[in-house]
Protein backbone atom coordinates (compact mmCIF):
# COMPACT_ATOMS: atom_id res chain seq x y z
CA UNK A 1 0.00 0.00 0.00
CA UNK A 2 2.75 2.58 0.61
CA UNK A 3 4.68 1.67 -2.29
CA UNK A 4 1.09 2.18 -4.48
CA UNK A 5 0.53 5.74 -2.39
CA UNK A 6 4.40 6.68 -2.87
CA UNK A 7 4.05 5.73 -6.86
CA UNK A 8 0.82 7.81 -7.25
CA UNK A 9 2.53 11.11 -5.43
CA UNK A 10 5.43 10.92 -8.12
CA UNK A 11 3.17 10.53 -10.72
CA UNK A 12 1.45 13.86 -9.33
CA UNK A 13 4.77 15.94 -8.44
CA UNK A 14 5.62 14.94 -12.00
CA UNK A 15 2.42 15.98 -13.57
CA UNK A 16 2.38 19.29 -11.29
CA UNK A 17 6.01 19.91 -12.72
CA UNK A 18 4.73 19.89 -16.52
CA UNK A 19 4.39 23.61 -18.02
CA UNK A 20 0.40 24.33 -18.38
CA UNK A 21 -0.41 23.37 -22.45
CA UNK A 22 -1.04 25.97 -24.49
CA UNK A 23 -4.64 26.52 -25.98
CA UNK A 24 -4.78 23.99 -28.51
CA UNK A 25 -7.97 26.09 -30.49
CA UNK A 26 -6.27 28.32 -32.70
CA UNK A 27 -7.68 30.41 -35.63
CA UNK A 28 -4.90 30.36 -38.73
CA UNK A 29 -5.16 32.96 -41.42
CA UNK A 30 -3.31 34.79 -43.88
CA UNK A 31 -3.10 38.44 -44.40
CA UNK A 32 -2.09 40.82 -47.30
CA UNK A 33 -1.41 44.30 -48.27
CA UNK A 34 -0.36 45.77 -51.64
CA UNK A 35 1.41 49.04 -52.03
CA UNK A 36 1.67 51.21 -55.40
CA UNK A 37 4.30 53.38 -55.79
CA UNK A 38 6.59 54.47 -59.55
CA UNK A 39 9.87 53.37 -59.45
CA UNK A 40 12.67 56.23 -58.88
CA UNK A 41 15.66 54.73 -60.22
CA UNK A 42 16.68 52.70 -63.10
CA UNK A 43 19.76 50.22 -63.81
CA UNK A 44 20.41 49.75 -67.44
CA UNK A 45 23.62 47.91 -69.33
CA UNK A 46 25.37 49.38 -71.89
CA UNK A 47 28.43 48.98 -73.93
CA UNK A 48 30.53 49.05 -77.33
CA UNK A 49 31.47 45.65 -79.34
CA UNK A 50 33.92 46.42 -81.95
CA UNK A 51 35.74 44.43 -84.75
CA UNK A 52 39.30 44.27 -86.16
CA UNK A 53 41.77 42.01 -87.97
CA UNK A 54 44.14 41.24 -84.98
CA UNK A 55 43.34 41.20 -81.21
CA UNK A 56 45.16 44.53 -80.84
CA UNK A 57 42.69 46.08 -83.25
CA UNK A 58 39.93 45.38 -81.80
CA UNK A 59 41.06 46.00 -78.45
CA UNK A 60 42.50 49.48 -78.85
CA UNK A 61 39.14 50.45 -80.96
CA UNK A 62 36.59 49.22 -78.32
CA UNK A 63 38.65 50.99 -75.75
CA UNK A 64 39.27 54.32 -77.35
CA UNK A 65 34.92 54.09 -78.23
CA UNK A 66 34.21 53.13 -74.58
CA UNK A 67 35.80 56.07 -73.16
CA UNK A 68 34.25 58.44 -74.95
CA UNK A 69 30.80 56.44 -73.89
CA UNK A 70 32.16 56.57 -69.72
CA UNK A 71 32.77 60.30 -70.67
CA UNK A 72 29.49 60.97 -71.97
CA UNK A 73 27.76 59.29 -68.52
CA UNK A 74 30.02 61.33 -66.49
CA UNK A 75 28.98 64.03 -68.64
CA UNK A 76 25.57 62.82 -67.88
CA UNK A 77 25.87 63.58 -64.09
CA UNK A 78 26.55 60.05 -63.53
CA UNK A 79 29.00 59.57 -60.52
CA UNK A 80 32.01 57.21 -60.70
CA UNK A 81 30.44 55.18 -58.15
CA UNK A 82 27.50 54.17 -60.02
CA UNK A 83 29.28 52.89 -62.84
CA UNK A 84 30.61 49.41 -62.71
CA UNK A 85 31.84 46.82 -65.27
CA UNK A 86 29.65 44.06 -65.87
CA UNK A 87 31.26 41.78 -68.43
CA UNK A 88 34.93 42.12 -70.56
CA UNK A 89 35.77 39.93 -72.83
CA UNK A 90 37.86 39.49 -76.57
CA UNK A 91 37.07 36.69 -78.67
CA UNK A 92 38.25 35.40 -81.84
CA UNK A 93 35.68 34.84 -84.51
CA UNK A 94 35.69 32.02 -87.20
CA UNK A 95 34.15 31.59 -90.23
CA UNK A 96 31.93 28.45 -89.90
CA UNK A 97 30.31 28.34 -93.54
CA UNK A 98 32.61 26.27 -95.33
CA UNK A 99 33.75 22.71 -94.56
CA UNK A 100 37.20 21.75 -92.91
CA UNK A 101 39.27 23.42 -90.96
CA UNK A 102 37.36 26.86 -89.27
CA UNK A 103 38.74 30.40 -91.19
CA UNK A 104 39.93 32.89 -88.49
CA UNK A 105 38.25 36.29 -89.96
CA UNK A 106 39.60 38.51 -86.81
CA UNK A 107 38.89 39.54 -83.52
CA UNK A 108 35.83 41.25 -81.52
CA UNK A 109 36.01 42.78 -78.64
CA UNK A 110 33.38 43.63 -76.08
CA UNK A 111 33.05 46.11 -72.96
CA UNK A 112 29.85 46.34 -70.83
CA UNK A 113 28.95 48.19 -67.99
CA UNK A 114 26.32 48.51 -65.38
CA UNK A 115 24.90 52.30 -64.74
CA UNK A 116 22.88 53.23 -61.76
CA UNK A 117 20.69 55.95 -62.44
CA UNK A 118 19.48 57.93 -58.97
CA UNK A 119 17.10 60.15 -61.17
CA UNK A 120 14.93 58.18 -63.18
CA UNK A 121 13.71 61.57 -64.88
CA UNK A 122 17.37 61.61 -66.87
CA UNK A 123 17.04 58.54 -68.55
CA UNK A 124 16.23 59.50 -71.92
CA UNK A 125 19.31 61.99 -71.73
CA UNK A 126 21.43 59.49 -70.60
CA UNK A 127 20.80 56.92 -73.05
CA UNK A 128 21.24 59.93 -75.66
CA UNK A 129 24.41 60.72 -74.85
CA UNK A 130 25.07 57.49 -74.52
CA UNK A 131 24.43 56.08 -78.05
CA UNK A 132 25.50 59.27 -79.95
CA UNK A 133 29.50 58.45 -77.76
CA UNK A 134 29.24 55.16 -79.52
CA UNK A 135 27.51 52.64 -77.40
CA UNK A 136 26.08 49.60 -79.46
CA UNK A 137 25.17 47.24 -76.80
CA UNK A 138 21.86 47.92 -74.20
CA UNK A 139 21.30 44.65 -73.16
CA UNK A 140 18.29 45.52 -70.58
CA UNK A 141 16.69 47.90 -67.76
CA UNK A 142 15.36 47.99 -64.68
CA UNK A 143 13.47 49.94 -63.11
CA UNK A 144 13.83 50.36 -58.99
CA UNK A 145 12.22 51.75 -56.31
CA UNK A 146 14.47 53.23 -53.20
CA UNK A 147 13.15 52.93 -49.90
CA UNK A 148 11.69 50.09 -50.84
CA UNK A 149 11.92 48.87 -46.64
CA UNK A 150 9.97 51.55 -45.03
CA UNK A 151 6.96 50.89 -47.97
CA UNK A 152 7.46 47.03 -47.06
CA UNK A 153 6.84 47.88 -43.69
CA UNK A 154 3.76 49.54 -44.26
CA UNK A 155 2.51 46.64 -46.27
CA UNK A 156 3.25 44.19 -43.60
CA UNK A 157 1.51 46.59 -40.89
CA UNK A 158 -1.53 46.41 -42.95
CA UNK A 159 -1.08 42.25 -43.44
CA UNK A 160 -1.59 42.00 -40.20
CA UNK A 161 -4.62 44.40 -40.06
CA UNK A 162 -6.09 42.10 -42.75
CA UNK A 163 -5.31 38.92 -40.83
CA UNK A 164 -6.70 39.94 -37.30
CA UNK A 165 -9.93 41.32 -39.25
CA UNK A 166 -10.08 37.42 -41.31
CA UNK A 167 -9.66 36.26 -37.96
CA UNK A 168 -12.43 38.21 -35.99
CA UNK A 169 -14.94 37.17 -39.03
CA UNK A 170 -14.25 33.53 -38.37
CA UNK A 171 -14.29 33.68 -35.31
CA UNK A 172 -17.80 35.57 -34.77
CA UNK A 173 -19.06 32.78 -37.51
CA UNK A 174 -18.12 30.29 -34.91
CA UNK A 175 -19.43 32.16 -31.95
CA UNK A 176 -15.90 32.45 -30.57
CA UNK A 177 -13.69 35.72 -30.20
CA UNK A 178 -10.19 36.24 -30.87
CA UNK A 179 -7.22 36.07 -28.25
CA UNK A 180 -4.03 36.53 -28.50
CA UNK A 181 -1.52 35.89 -31.33
CA UNK A 182 0.07 33.26 -31.15
CA UNK A 183 2.37 33.12 -33.73
CA UNK A 184 3.12 35.25 -37.32
CA UNK A 185 5.02 33.96 -40.21
CA UNK A 186 5.75 36.53 -43.15
CA UNK A 187 5.33 34.06 -46.77
CA UNK A 188 7.80 36.75 -49.10
CA UNK A 189 7.62 40.33 -49.41
CA UNK A 190 10.42 40.72 -52.01
CA UNK A 191 9.62 43.60 -54.38
CA UNK A 192 8.89 42.72 -58.05
CA UNK A 193 12.08 43.62 -60.27
CA UNK A 194 10.60 44.74 -63.45
CA UNK A 195 13.11 44.29 -66.39
CA UNK A 196 12.27 45.58 -69.92
CA UNK A 197 14.36 44.82 -73.31
CA UNK A 198 16.29 47.64 -75.02
CA UNK A 199 17.95 47.99 -77.80
CA UNK A 200 20.60 50.99 -79.12
CA UNK A 201 17.99 53.69 -80.18
CA UNK A 202 14.92 52.50 -79.07
CA UNK A 203 11.79 54.22 -77.87
CA UNK A 204 11.38 55.98 -74.93
CA UNK A 205 10.80 53.98 -71.92
CA UNK A 206 7.93 54.32 -69.24
CA UNK A 207 9.02 53.29 -65.80
CA UNK A 208 5.04 52.47 -65.00
CA UNK A 209 4.74 51.77 -61.65
CA UNK A 210 5.36 48.41 -59.21
CA UNK A 211 3.47 46.78 -56.37
CA UNK A 212 4.76 46.07 -52.87
CA UNK A 213 3.52 42.90 -51.45
CA UNK A 214 3.50 41.77 -48.21
CA UNK A 215 1.85 38.44 -47.15
CA UNK A 216 2.07 36.85 -43.38
CA UNK A 217 0.38 33.97 -42.00
CA UNK A 218 -1.09 34.64 -38.52
CA UNK A 219 -2.18 32.24 -35.63
CA UNK A 220 -4.69 33.36 -32.65
CA UNK A 221 -6.18 31.85 -29.86
CA UNK A 222 -10.07 31.19 -30.21
CA UNK A 223 -11.43 31.76 -27.13
CA UNK A 224 -14.99 30.95 -26.28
Amino acid sequence: MKTSILFAALIFAALASLPARANDKLVTVTGEATVAVAPDMATIRVGVTSQGKIAREASDANGKQMTGVLAALKGAGIADRDVQTWSLSLQPQYDQSKSGAARLLGFQATNQVTVKIRAIDTLPDVLDRAISAGANEMSGIEFVVSGQSNLLDQARAEAISDARRKAELYAKAAGAKVGACIAITEEGSSPPRLMQALRAGAAPVAPGEQTLRAMVTVSYELMN
